[in-house]
């Protein structure tokens, strides 16, 4: 298999592992702040020990972006918990419409004309999130306050994002750094609120291991390999199987179905940001 081929797979299984975060979620008795915490905590070891470059170029910069993707990793789990897992993918996946807001006023990147239609189509998706009311079920016991904290990490991931283009214009590459110190902040954030542990059964700690080693720790791993040897467009498109699957896990695991209208919002927020991807990736080969 060519090192191009191997890269690729890489991707698509890091993509693979990440989008069992929702399903791998709801399958745990604990709180959405236990869930959120040892899961990071487990991460960010795991992430220490199977990646060096994590080790390398801690400071207060990475450490102030760190805080950006904690809230992000915070909430994420915490929307998965209220809310069904395709509403919390989607909405998370509305980063890309803040993106192109912080960017002129962070980073003095311009908002090309261009760039209106992806936001005029993810905000028709984001809209069709709240047409309507969702019965609370088993899995989405408070959808409402769930979409709400899965807007909000899409907010906290497109400040990462800024964040993490800050960091790469300075003279190092400290973007892996940044991703286990946001681990061991959402760690350490959440901890209190996690404590004490009242209940809780060997299923929920073989999830926190599986969450923390595989789904994000080894996930990370492949995608830090992959993206050695794959342009960026295509790793782009290959890591869009994450937002595909999530809803498709929680299915099959949960029996968890989303609204149509979230599944049609869903639809044109993921498809906007795959043509976005496309354009941008020709436009840098040109």
């Amino acid at each position: 298999m060519s090192s191009r081929s191997s890269a690729r797979l890489q991707l698509v299984l890091a993509a693979l592992l990440f989008s069992t975060g929702g399903a791998a979620i709801k399958s745990s008795s604990l709180t959405g702040w236990q869930v959120a915490s040892f899961r990071s905590g487990v991460a960010a070891l795991t992430l220490l020990l199977l990646v060096p470059a994590t080790r390398r170029g801690w400071g207060w910069r990475p450490a102030l972006v760190g805080v950006a993707y904690a809230a992000t990793l915070i909430l994420f789990v915490t929307a998965n918990k209220l809310t069904t897992s395709a509403n919390t993918i989607f909405l998370q996946a509305t980063s890309p419409v803040y993106l192109l807001l912080l960017g002129p006023l962070f980073l003095k990147e311009p908002v090309r004309r261009r760039d209106l239609w992806v936001v005029a189509a993810v905000l028709a998706g984001l809209l069709l999130f709240f047409v309507g009311t969702e019965a609370p079920v088993a899995t989405a016991p408070d959808p409402a306050k769930g979409n709400v904290l899965a807007l909000m990490s899409g907010v906290c991931f497109a400040v990462t994002i800024a964040g993490l283009r800050w960091l790469s214009r300075g003279t190092s590459d400290v973007g892996l750094a940044t991703v286990a110190i946001g681990n061991l902040i959402a760690f350490l954030w959440g901890l209190p609120f996690a404590l004490p542990v009242v209940s809780a059964t060997p299923t929920d700690w073989v999830v926190m291991l599986y969450l923390g080693a595989i789904q994000i720790g080894l996930a990370y791993a492949c995608l830090t390999r992959g993206l050695r040897r794959v342009p960026a467009l295509e790793a782009s498109l290959l890591l869009m199987v994450e937002p595909v699957l999530n809803p498709v896990w929680a299915w099959l695991v949960h029996g968890e179905t989303p609204s149509h209208w979230a599944l049609l919002g869903g639809a044109l927020i993921i498809g906007a940001t795959a043509a976005q991807a496309v354009v941008q990736g020709r436009e840098e080969t040109t």
